[in-house]
């Protein structure tokens, strides 16, 4: 049952706070580290890897500090989200490098190459891959000493659906089997398809965690703010602004439209065709104007 634990640990590069005072753990199974792009998920990633320091907390692995451990490292596989690779090496031989740093062999890499399904292009130079032919053959050198840990940064990133069904799918059987996966994405629907425990970071600070089902249901029970064009929008906004589903009621006159904030979204729902359909207003435009993920994660830090 390896664990990894993170205790009120900082990060910050001169003035810029990247990660700051998060607290979290990070078990067997899947679980996805979810936040908006800039959010400080490769940061608190490369911690958990090694890569870097805490400015301040600590970063541990079944309770042995991560940085500067070189014991641990056998037990952490990482694939990072950067394209950097030596795209003069072909596939194999990329993979058969790092199982070298592992004390290992050709025979470990090709274990690897075929896990990841890349043995078909494994004798090409990287220079001519894909990003998702790069992606899994990262992910080959991830897995060449079956590490407890493995850390993905982004692994998603430029695969067609079929690679990144199969890379799913591997995902899902390396948590069955009690190791400990962690990806990052900032596409809510990945995390819902593959992770059993999100943590959300927003602005480098720990916004949320728990499973799929509790995240979603902040994210719906959330204020939402709609975009509304009417035949009659004053008869629509007397009529509304009297519910207690509505916070707020605002003319757009640029838009020539109302903006509505919902505090109760179920009712909401309901309530405005009904009311269009007592008072004779058709409904032209209805749209959200707050659906962007880094909406949702705003809200859940002030949560």
């Amino acid at each position: 049952m390896t664990t990894i634990e993170i205790d009120h640990t900082s990060r910050w590069f001169g003035n810029v706070v990247a990660v700051n005072d998060v607290s979290m753990t990070v078990g067997p199974g899947v679980t996805g580290l979810l936040g908006p792009n800039g959010a400080g998920k490769s940061t608190l990633i490369n911690m958990m890897a090694g890569f870097l320091a805490p400015s301040t907390g600590t970063v541990t692995l079944d309770g042995r500090p991560i940085w500067r451990n070189e014991a641990v490292y056998r037990d952490i596989g990482i694939v990072p989200e950067r394209e950097a690779m030596y795209d003069f090496l072909t596939g194999r031989e990329f993979v058969v490098a790092n199982a070298e740093l592992q004390g290992l062999g050709g025979a470990e890499a090709q274990r690897a190459l075929a896990t990841v399904e890349m043995e078909y292009a494994q004798d090409r130079r990287i220079s001519t891959y894909s990003k998702g032919m790069r992606q899994r053959v990262k992910m080959a050198s991830a897995l060449v000493h079956e590490p407890s840990v493995l850390l993905l940064d982004e692994p998603f990133n430029g695969m067609d659906p079929r690679q990144r069904m199969q890379l799913m799918e591997l995902l899902r059987r390396m948590g069955a089997e009690g190791r400990t996966v962690l990806f990052s994405s900032h596409i809510l629907e990945e995390v819902e398809q593959l992770a059993s425990h999100i943590e959300v970071i927003v602005a480098g600070r720990h916004a949320a965690s728990g499973d799929f089902r509790k995240i979603r249901r902040l994210m719906t029970d959330r204020p939402h703010r709609y975009l509304v064009r009417s035949s009659d929008d004053r008869a629509l906004a007397a009529a509304l602004i009297a519910d207690p589903s509505t916070a707020g009621i605002e003319v757009d006159r640029g838009e020539q439209a109302l903006l509505i904030q919902a505090v109760d979204f179920g009712r909401f729902t309901e309530l405005l065709p009904k009311v269009a359909r007592e008072h004779g207003i058709r409904l032209l435009t209805v749209s959200p104007s707050d659906e962007s993920l880094e909406s949702v994660f705003s809200y859940l830090v002030a949560a």
